[in-house]
């Protein structure tokens, strides 16, 4: 009985973990989305409902991944660039959120202006421009 309990805990402690499963394009792109509609959507839905004055939340959202497989930044880290897409009634908007995800670490950026932030700064939170991330290395 305890085993099963230990087995529950660690299955539950691994499904929190933020990493994102490599395994092939499909499962990279389907954990990419998974980790953005967790990590950003739900919580700005939540954020954006608290406020009445901001922008409303809107009826549906999707999430895209932009490209089937990872590539590197300048540092060498794989990540994927995604695009989220939001319908306020009758047409989708899209690329109202443009990004990249991490897929090791689990981080999300978003692209504000010309510069990637973390994309908690969508939910308030202050925070400077990361250089380098969300940006492909030249290659040599």
């Amino acid at each position: 009985m305890k085993s099963l309990r230990w087995f529950t805990v660690c299955a539950f402690a691994l499904s929190l973990a933020p990493s994102l499963a490599l395994a092939d394009d499909t499962s990279l792109a389907a954990s990419v989305q998974h980790r953005v509609q967790d990590g950003l959507l739900k919580p700005l839905a939540a954020f954006q409902s608290r406020f009445s004055r901001g922008r409303p939340p809107p009826h549906e959202s999707r999430v895209r991944v932009l490209s089937p497989t990872t590539t590197s930044d300048s540092a060498g880290r794989p990540f994927v660039a995604f695009a989220v897409d939001v319908n306020y009634g009758s047409q989708w908007q899209e690329n109202d959120i443009v990004g990249c995800a991490y897929p090791k670490s689990g981080l999300l950026f978003v692209k504000i202006g010309d510069a990637y932030r973390p994309a908690s700064f969508l939910l308030g939170k202050v925070s400077d421009a990361v250089p380098g991330v969300c940006t492909a290395a030249p290659s040599s």
